[in-house]
Order: C-alpha cells, then structure tokens, then sequence
C-alpha cells in the first residue's frame, strides 16, 4: 500500500519525535499494568500488544501485570457466588479465591500471553505463585466510625498486600528475551494464595526491578484538576500538595499513592495513562505530548 508524499511527510516527523525516546529507553525496564476498557475491547487490545511488541524490538524491556476485576465479577455471578466490598475491596472466601485464580491466572493472563504473541511477540505468563514471584500477607482492613471509639479490624479473607518480590524469576524470563505477564496472585508463608491489587503489584515490580518507569493504564484521561484540566510533569511535592488541597481525592488517591510510592522508591518516573486511546502506551513513551499524567523523581521532567 503506498502513501502519499505528505502521510510520507507525516510518518517521518513521527518516526523522527521518537527517536531520542526509543535512544534514551533502550535497555531499561518499563512496567506497564494492563486493565480497564483497554482489556476488554478488542481494537484497544490489539494496539495494547503491539504497543509491548515494538516496546521489545526497540530494545526496551516491557513487564506486564494485568488486573481483571470485571472478569472475575463476570464468572461469580455466572456461578451464583455473591460479591460482597469493603473499602472498595472484594472479599474473599475461599470459593470465590479459587475463582480469583482461575480467571486471573488462567484465562485472563493467557489471553494476554496470547494477544502479544499474536501481534508477533514473545511473552510468557506467571502467576506470583510461580516460582514464590509474590510473597504475600494478610491485608488488615481497618474500619473507624465516627461512633466508634476505636477501630476494627475486618477479615475479607484472602486479600493480601506485597511483602516481597522474587526477581530473578522476572530476570530469567527477561534474560531470555522473553516479555513477562504477571497475575497479582500471591503466597502466604502458609502456602495459602492472596489476591492483590494490581497497581499495587506493578508498583512493587517496578520498585525491585529500579524500572526507569511504571505506567498505570486507567479508565479517565489521567490525573485532572478541579477544572477539568489533565495535569503532568508532576513531582513528589507537588502531589502532596495535590492531595492536601483535595485535588486528587476518592478512587484516583490510592492509583496516585502507587505512582508516588514507586518514584520514592527509586523509579524514574510513574506515569497514569488513558487506557482507552489507541496506542496510548506508545503514545505516553515516544512522543512529546503524551497521553496522561506523568510524576517523575526529580523536578517534573517532561520526558
């Protein structure tokens, strides 16, 4: 199919824009957690896996951790298994963990394995389970009522949070050119299994592999100020500030905390995508502009 000289023109300046990105992000470590619309429509799918694809042929080194909330939703309500949340958190009894991992590590994570190696990539599945990638504990919810005078502490079951991440079992896929897809399934020191956030879990990812970014694709346009307004170029300061004045608020706060831990921690830079734009991965890395907020460790770089 040939192109007219100016959609030539046009391929050139792009191709051009991209080049000190594709430069300055050859051998470094990108996190990028897959979820939202952009797993579940199917033309967002396909950008999303060649996205990770030409991610990989660059030189860069792309590790994927997937969520899949509505998938599991769907397969509870198929089975008649009431859901029931605290703080936004799912519960989870022993039934509804062994749904949990059925989706999360089994059908979600080899859709995806099957996506990227479809658009020509090399990827392999892994559960946190695998290889003890996730150690996992207990999440303690704490619940304080006004009316209350002192908190309590509720069980929802197997809910865990990060304690530690095993990398070599990360290293040893990425050493063999292999792009790694993580389910945030954990272990427990008892062998019992944990399902975490997945922000969470791709946060602590970039934090041990000291990823040069982490993107959190998301379902809104990126962080917004009370105008409407997308904002970027972000510092730690600044989004404290951000958070103080009630800016960032609500179900943004705990995907902002995540980004925030992770640059404190030493990555790069943390970056909240909008997951429904076509090619918004490639979009937010080679080009100027970006697609989404990005919060960088130093003094907001634009890059």
């Amino acid at each position: 199919m040939s192109n007219s000289p100016i959609q030539a023109t046009a391929i050139a300046k792009v191709l051009t824009e991209a080049l000190p990105y594709i430069q300055r992000f050859t051998g470094k470590t990108i996190v990028v957690k897959f979820g939202g619309n952009a797993m579940v429509d199917e033309a967002l799918q396909n950008s999303f896996a060649r996205d990770i694809v030409l991610m990989k042929l660059v030189g860069m080194n792309p590790v994927v951790v997937h969520g899949g909330g509505p998938q599991i939703g769907d397969l509870l309500t198929k089975l008649n298994i009431e859901s029931h949340f605290v703080n936004g958190m799912r519960v989870t009894d022993g039934e509804t963990m062994d749904v949990v991992e059925m989706v999360l590590g089994g059908t979600v994570n080899k859709q995806i394995v099957s996506l990227i190696n479809r658009n020509g990539g090399q990827a392999i599945g892994v559960t946190g389970k695998d290889g003890s990638l996730i150690h996992a504990r207990k999440l303690e919810v704490i619940h304080q009522a006004p009316e209350m005078q002192a908190p309590e502490i509720i069980d929802i079951g197997h809910v865990g949070e990060v304690q530690t991440i095993n990398r070599k079992v990360i290293d040893l896929l990425m050493n063999s050119d292999f792009i790694p897809v993580i389910a945030p399934v954990g272990v427990g020191v008892d062998g019992a299994s944990y399902n975490i956030n997945a922000d969470l879990v791709a946060g602590k990812v970039a934090e041990v592999l000291q990823a040069e970014k982490l993107m959190l694709l998301t379902n809104v346009a990126g962080l917004q100020d009370k105008g409407g307004n997308v904002l970027t170029g972000l510092n730690a300061e600044r989004v404290n500030d951000l958070i103080a004045d009630g800016t960032i608020s609500g179900g943004m706060l705990p995907k902002i905390q995540c980004a925030l831990d992770a640059v404190n921690s030493g990555v790069v830079s943390s970056h909240i995508i909008d997951g429904r734009v076509e090619h918004a991965v490639l979009l937010e890395i080679f080009t100027d502009a970006g697609v989404g907020t990005l919060i960088s460790n130093g003094a907001g770089s634009s890059v």
